[in-house]
Parts: structure tokens; sequence; C-alpha cells
């Protein structure tokens, strides 16, 4: 049975006591530095990325410095990186449509965000809600698990997940439940062994296999 409207209050009350304001743990210096970490990020760390753009984002801060980069010395620099020559392609190739379409900005809707290479939904997610300060919540494998395992947001899909914790999160919660949820799924309710004997959500969840 999927958690109450009060449960719900309660359980991000009390996420919001343990971390105020919560961070992405990905680095970044400006928007367009953001969205191409986001890109960089499917199917890797944070960490990953974190180590591979530091020296990147030194030179190619910008869309322009990015395709003056270009692809085969993008790819060089982010090898350690999961499908980083696909990755390349698309960072280059998104950096020479924000020149061409927005500007080289980086534009302020998901549907304008999603018109650029290697961006989906939840990229764009990240991006408007970190960037721009928006109410969105990006479903990330973290977030798919913990909103079922819960019984928070139940859903057969990310984009069901999404939509179900956007009709229950209370508004005065939205501008941080995305990163909430993340930090809690990567570092408490992990995909094995989660830590539910130090869980502060442990009264509220619906998991009935919970450690000690």
């Amino acid at each position: 049975m999927p958690l109450s409207a009060a449960e719900v209050e309660h359980l991000f009350a009390r996420l919001a006591e343990a971390n105020p304001e919560p961070k992405t743990e990905l680095s970044y210096t400006n928007p367009f530095t953001l969205l191409v970490a986001v890109a960089l990020s499917a199917q890797a760390t944070d960490k990953s990325v974190n180590r591979a753009s530091e020296s990147l984002f030194e030179i190619a801060d910008t869309p322009a410095k990015m395709v003056k980069l270009g692809q085969a010395a993008l790819a060089d620099r982010i090898k350690t990186i999961g499908l980083y020559r696909g990755k390349a392609k698309n960072v280059v190739a998104m950096s020479q449509l924000l020149i061409e379409r927005y500007g080289g900005d980086v534009p302020h809707t998901r549907e304008e965000l999603e018109t650029l290479p290697g961006v989906g939904r939840k990229t764009a997610n990240v991006v408007l809600n970190i960037a721009f300060g928006q109410n969105t919540i990006a479903v990330d494998t973290h977030i798919f698990r913990l909103a079922n395992r819960m019984g928070l947001a139940p859903g057969k899909d990310v984009r069901e997940v999404e939509d179900r914790l956007m009709n229950i999160v209370p508004d005065n919660y939205l501008r941080h439940a995305h990163h909430w949820l993340i930090l809690h799924g990567r570092y408490v309710c992990t995909a094995r062994n989660p830590k539910c004997g130090t869980c502060v959500l442990r009264d509220l969840c619906r998991f009935k296999d919970k450690t000690n």
C-alpha cells in the first residue's frame, strides 16, 4: 500500500531536517558545464565524471570552446568514462546546436533541451532543477528503486514514477526532492544491503525485507 499524504509529508520533512540544502555531486561551473556533466554521467558514476571533467572544463567551459576542442580531443579526455566515444560525439554536436540555435546559451525549457543531441528527459530535468531552480524530478535508477521499494510512488517505468512523485510531493519540498531521494537511494536505500537499521524513514517504509 502506498504511503499516505501525511506519511509523505513526514518523509520529506525528515529528509529536509537531515540535509536542508542538498546539492548535486557533479562538479560544474555554469549551466553549460552542468549540462555536459549530466550528459556524461549516463551509465557512469558522478565521481568518474568529476575526475574526467575537472581538466576538461578548465579549457572548454562554453559551447564555442567545446566545438573548438573537437570530438577526437574530447573523447581522449573522457575515455575513462563509459560510452565515451558516443558521448563525445553528442557533446560536440550539442555544443554546435547551442551556438546555432540558442546563441550559445543553455535553454530554459524541457522541450528545447530535449532537442539537443544526447539530452533526454532525465538530463533536461536535472538541468532545469539545478541550473534554473525549476521544480522538476529526474528519476534515475536510485529514485526508481526507492520509490517502488518504499511505496512512495510505485510505477512500472521511470515516467510513471516521475508523474506520481510530482503529484504527491508537497510543493514546499519539490525544489529539493530530486536530490534528497537520489542521495538517500545512493547512500542509504542501496540496491544491495540497504541500511535500514540507520534509516530515518524506516517506520514509514513499506519494504518488507528490511535489514537490521
